[in-house]
């Protein structure tokens, strides 16, 4: 039946017709956004996702930058331990010389103090925004370092915390703490060395803490023997006890036993309270040089107590010199472990955010060669889809032939 009132074909070759502009409009959207998902409407789910993924990426961006500030944070205090290290290393040289009898001490004192103003110098200026992580101002620093998202969505923030190393000189204070029965104690009691003849050699060290001399709680004891070390710190409950001294020399003599030097014994007697007793039986001789830290100075407090001006002098600055240059070692040590752990955390950062980018963009992104091909196909079914609504719409004038 033909009608005059209902065109079922032109209807359906106009809604033939709107089907393939919608998809022409699409795929025109796709091309020249470069996304085949570019909004919730053309696919909700995978939309989200990508999204919550793109908010992760510009976190890790952020993160990038924090890791490159924290990088360079430590590269300096890693510089500024080095740097002390050396100058150590070269004060070291000084005090040697010293040693000798047939030596002008006092100008020998003056390079040292030379040194030392160098160090204090060096100390002050490591820093970098602000933070020094070598001057005692702080204990630590986190950088920031990831965003963490469970299986729930839940996100937390990790960071790496680098343990500041305190290079000051701080505030410091002497202490008799090694007594007079043994070794040549300097002046003032606050280090004692001893040399140890090959085969044989004996000496002792007394820890004592009797004689307004009592230990307090964060004191150490250092033992430097030949190039290794060894320390004790003072806790609380140490502090509290009335045979602290008994208390360090057993936690030192465990120490240095551990160290498993070749010939060299130590020997404590609970009878004569803190003294340790060295005995090398080896084939080589030793030194063994001891320092006292109070709580109060920073990491290289003792180095102010250094004077090689007299004999004494120089003999005592020989044992301090060992314990300054193993701290400042130890430092330049953590901090390298630091730098190299960041680093780790900065690449593996970078690799996953391109990851992401990867991820994210396999999700939205158009096909663009898939997306020409339809786009020519569509271009030539709009042209035929205008052509059959044309076709359909002139079919009522066929009626007309029909009433001539």
């Amino acid at each position: 039946m033909s009608s005059i009132l209902t065109n079922n074909s032109a209807m359906v070759a106009l809604q033939t017709l709107q089907g393939i502009n919608q998809n022409l409009a699409d795929v025109q959207g796709e091309i020249s956004t470069g996304k085949r998902i570019g909004s919730a409407k053309d696919n909700s789910a995978v939309w989200a996702i990508s999204k919550v993924m793109e908010s992760d990426v510009n976190g890790f961006q952020a993160i990038s930058d924090s890791l490159g500030l924290g990088e360079a944070t430590v590269a300096v205090a890693a510089n500024a331990a080095e740097t002390i290290t050396d100058l150590l290393t070269q004060m070291k040289g000084k005090i040697v010389a010293a040693q000798e009898d047939n030596v002008d001490r006092s100008k020998i004192n003056d390079d040292v103090t030379a040194l030392k103003d160098q160090i204090n110098s060096v100390v002050s200026a490591a820093q970098f925004n602000g933070l020094n992580l070598v001057d005692g101002s702080t204990s630590s620093a986190d950088i920031l370092a990831s965003l963490d998202r469970d299986s729930s969505g839940g996100v937390t923030a990790s960071s790496i915390t680098v343990t500041a190393q305190d290079m000051s000189t701080g505030s410091y204070t002497a202490n008799d703490i090694f007594g007079s029965s043994g070794g040549t104690p300097s002046t003032n009691g606050d280090t004692v060395v001893l040399s140890l003849d090959n085969g044989g050699g004996t000496d002792t060290i007394t820890i004592d803490d009797s004689a307004g001399s009592a230990f307090a709680e964060g004191d150490k004891v250092s033992f430097a023997i030949g190039d290794q070390s060894v320390s004790y710190t003072v806790t609380a409950d140490d502090a509290a006890a009335t045979t602290t001294s008994d208390i360090v020399a057993v936690a030192l003599k465990g120490k240095i036993d551990s160290l498993g030097i070749a010939g060299l014994t130590v020997d404590y007697d609970s009878g004569s309270p803190g003294e340790l007793v060295f005995d090398n039986s080896g084939g080589d001789d030793l030194t063994v040089s001891g320092q006292f830290t109070n709580a109060g100075s920073g990491g290289l407090g003792a180095m102010a107590a250094i004077d090689v001006s007299t004999g004494s002098g120089a003999t005592a600055a020989l044992a301090s010199i060992e314990s300054l240059i193993s701290t400042s070692i130890d430092a330049g040590a953590s901090f390298g472990s630091a730098q190299g752990r960041i680093a780790t955390q900065s690449n593996f950062v970078s690799n996953l955010t391109d990851s992401l980018k990867s991820g994210i963009g396999a999700m939205v992104d158009a096909n663009m060669e898939a997306a020409s091909a339809r786009l020519q196909a569509l271009q030539v079914q709009q042209q035929l889809g205008v052509q059959s609504l044309s076709i359909a719409n002139q079919a009522p004038q066929t009626i007309l032939s029909l009433f001539r």
